[in-house]
């Protein structure tokens, strides 16, 4: 009985290292069902449910093999999945209680790391992306996930480092080229630019292409191509754009829905005192920089890019939709009670802070289409909205490859999508102008770049804020970055990303005919 259950549990690792999670499932649900305490069948049974799309089922089985076995791999891996169903305070215990004793194989160590970057605590996920790397060398994933963290923390030669091995692996690998695109702004003395353009050429996978093409147009730009940049630019998402099934219709069916679901409710019980930043806006406007400069406060501290209001309010909607946010949730949120989204939300948020005295800032961009619950949820909240030149959100919003699987940013891959999508923003920011009042702050990125004392002070003071010097040298903030823009704050204010859309208005004439036909002033 041992040989055949050693046998078994042998071809279910290795049926699962091959990508064939039926013959996984079959031979772990063999040794579950002639032993049912067989820790080991239970985890192999699990990790075969949840790659297989189960996560409920394999999330049980995982908690039964560690209630059987409290290992560290079984914990890594449940860990990984309490992440996945959101239960993020049960994902953080259970990798304290894996790191008394850390598994001994990289995938479980990569498996950790992965779990504290989802948390954000990516001080904490280098280690395990670092050992996972000792262990196997040779996985490009594995070293990958080392290099965004390291550059997450700011240690950008580092990183450098690691991609420059990693495709000296694997020279076709194209979020490495991507990733280390980004690092730094490149020179005519120093780039990548003709490794770009070879390695795009050879690719053939779409979204290797897309990758590449990004890479290549940036350190274009960087090296002072413009206009090659931007015709790499134009070339990558058009050709990824008709791959789309998108159609701003469904946007503006659920600006429509926000729209006509306020004024909601108020609270039904008492809403929590708490006093959360939440800093908004289109993406590419300014968030991390003004979130930059209100974490430099010694009294503030930022919880990142929380997924935790959109959340609480699907948690409250209780609709069964695929997305996060549609037109059902609106409305089925809209009739619950908004001081208990308020009080999930500072739940889901409490995971991502690390001092709880001090206040703190939520810089995810879309919650712009979350203000009226915000509004009744957490009355004492405080709301800073980036605006940037219509213009010149449009063309950031162009340049940035954003999560391509996430079908929120669908709208980025053309110049006309993404102003259509900025004129239904400036309406509802329109809305909640009047509708906040004093709750709302609106800081222009050009006037901040113009006078960083002078709006710094102002931001400040409407978040109720004393005035702290920190403040003005954001740049020395050593907390990690996880965003775009982890190069750019990481360095003072500069003033070369204002107006850069003047230099390519021929090719933009024709959103700024879109936005004149639309009402949107350019000056």
């Amino acid at each position: 009985m041992t040989v055949m259950r050693s046998a078994r549990v042998e071809a279910a690792r290795t049926a699962l290292s091959s990508g064939d999670l039926a013959a996984a499932h079959r031979f772990a649900a063999r040794v579950v069902e002639e032993n049912a305490d067989d820790a080991e069948g239970h985890f192999l049974l699990g990790i075969a449910q949840s790659n297989g799309g189960d996560i409920g089922a394999g999330l049980q089985q995982l908690k039964r093999a560690v209630a059987l076995d409290p290992q560290g791999e079984y914990r890594a891996h449940l860990a990984k999945l309490f992440t996945l169903v959101r239960q993020d305070g049960e994902a953080a215990a259970t990798l304290r209680d894996a790191e008394q004793a850390p598994p001994a194989d990289a995938l479980s160590r990569d498996t950790m790391g992965c779990v504290y970057a989802r948390l954000g605590d990516h001080a904490r996920a280098l280690a395990h992306f670092a050992e996972a790397v000792r262990l196997e060398p040779r996985n490009t994933a594995y070293r990958y996930n080392l290099a965004v963290t390291l550059n997450f923390l700011g240690r950008v030669d580092e990183a450098e480092r690691a991609l420059e091995t990693l495709i000296l692996q694997a020279p076709g690998d194209a979020r490495a080229h991507h990733l280390l695109a980004s690092l730094r702004k490149q020179s005519p003395e120093r780039n990548h630019v003709a490794r770009l353009a070879t390695a795009r050429a050879a690719a053939e996978e779409p979204r290797d292409r897309l990758l590449l093409g990004y890479a290549l147009a940036k350190e274009l730009e960087d090296v002072g191509e413009p206009h090659k940049a931007l015709e790499a630019l134009c070339e990558a998402n058009a050709e990824h754009r008709r791959t789309l099934p998108y159609h701003f219709q469904r946007d503006a069916a659920l600006f429509d829905a926000i729209e006509a679901a306020w004024p909601l409710p108020a609270a039904a019980s008492e809403a929590p005192e708490d006093a959360p930043i939440f800093i908004v806006g289109m993406p590419r406007t300014g968030t991390t920089l003004v979130d930059r400069i209100l974490s430099s406060h010694p009294d503030v501290e930022s919880a990142g890019e929380l997924q935790a209001m959109a959340l609480a309010v699907k948690r409250a909607a209780a609709t069964r939709t695929p997305t996060v946010l549609d037109a059902e949730t609106v409305h089925a949120a809209a009739r619950t009670d908004m001081a208990e989204i308020g009080r999930n939300f500072l739940q889901r948020a409490s995971h991502h802070r690390r001092d709880p005295s001090l206040r703190f800032t939520d810089k995810f961009p879309g919650n712009f289409q979350y203000l009226g619950f915000i509004a009744r949820a957490l009355p004492h909240a405080r709301i800073v909205c980036l605006r940037r030149h219509p213009m010149d959100t449009v063309l950031s919003n162009f340049r940035n490859l954003f999560a391509v699987s996430s079908r929120y940013y669908d709208y980025s891959y053309d110049l006309l999508d993404i102003a259509a999508y900025y004129v239904r923003f400036d309406r509802m920011m329109g809305l909640w102008r009047e509708a906040l009042a004093d709750r709302l702050i609106e800081v222009d990125y050009e006037q901040l770049v113009a006078d960083q004392p002078g709006e710094t002070r102002r931001i400040l003071t409407h978040c109720g804020l004393d005035w702290a010097d920190e403040c003005l040298a954001f740049h020395a903030n050593r907390a990690p970055v996880s965003t775009p823009s982890a190069a750019q704050v990481r360095q003072p204010i500069y003033s070369d990303s204002v107006a850069r859309w003047k230099q390519h208005a021929e090719v933009l004439e024709p959103v700024r005919r879109f936005f004149q036909c639309a009402g949107i002033p350019i000056n």
